[in-house]
């Protein structure tokens, strides 16, 4: 097994952390957890994490892949690439321009000899409906190109396709879009497990039923949402923001991790 002596970590909120635990002002999330873990047996270890949430994927090329590609040291260094789950999510979205600029980015980073991981996304958020009709046709086919594009590049895909719990509410927030504190813990887990570094062997294991919950509160958690979570996001794309407007990097250069 290569012994990674980096960690750098691209894309989006999801990577960012969004949503878990705050150390320090900012969200610990799955790539921190993972940075830990290899520090925690690797001397000289480093870490750098450009995640910004509301990235585009043509925002993580110009404005995240450069800063990587100073620092990439073959394959000692772990890459992390998730991008494209904004775009889709637009109703403007375009896969005839949105694909070709996410296999442009993996050939990118692939070139460098890194060992690069990346990632496919949760198809099914309902049981049925028109809205998840279009999820699902949306995300399977972006989903074929990540598993396609690492076939091409000898890159490693972390399927939440295989993990149907990490959609249930048990993994994620209250705005239903990111996870909570023990849905990093499981990406972490299962990346770790991925590329053979130091995991809870168990972290798989049976997981106890959800408990039943009422109509009312069905009824009040979707009215918070929707008050809450979705008109928010809504009057953000009609006026052109986006979330990540005007933040900066967590780690834009390599750290040390006691």
């Amino acid at each position: 097994m290569v012994r990674y002596t980096r960690f750098i970590a691209l894309g989006d909120s999801f990577t960012e952390g969004m949503q878990d635990e705050k150390i320090n002002e900012q969200y610990r999330g799955w790539a921190d957890r993972v940075a830990e873990a290899l520090a925690s047996e690797t001397q000289g270890f480093t870490y750098m994490n450009c995640a910004i949430r509301g990235k585009l994927v043509g925002q993580v090329i110009d404005d995240q892949i450069p800063v990587a590609l100073k620092w990439i040291e073959g394959p000692n260094t772990l890459v992390s690439f998730h991008a494209g789950a904004n775009d889709l999510l637009r109703p403007s979205y375009d896969p005839n321009l949105v694909l070709p600029k996410y296999q442009e980015a993996v050939r990118v980073l692939a070139a460098t000899g890194c060992q690069l991981m990346l990632f496919t996304a949760i198809e099914r958020v309902a049981k049925s409906g028109k809205m998840q009709d279009l999820w699902q046709a949306r995300f399977s086919q972006f989903n074929k190109v990540v598993r396609d594009m690492a076939v091409d590049v000898g890159g490693i895909v972390l399927e939440a396709t295989a993990d149907p719990e990490i959609g249930s509410r048990r993994f994620l927030d209250k705005d239903r879009l990111h996870l909570n504190p023990a849905g990093h813990h499981r990406v972490a887990q299962g990346v770790l497990q991925k590329i053979g570094g130091p995991h809870d062997a168990n972290w798989r294991s049976d997981l106890p039923p959800l408990p039943a919950r009422s109509l009312v509160a069905k009824i009040y958690d979707d009215a918070r949402w929707f008050i809450t979570f979705l008109i928010p996001w809504m009057s953000r794309r009609i006026r052109g923001v986006s979330s990540g407007d005007g933040r900066s990097p967590k780690h834009s250069a390599p750290i040390a991790l006691s």
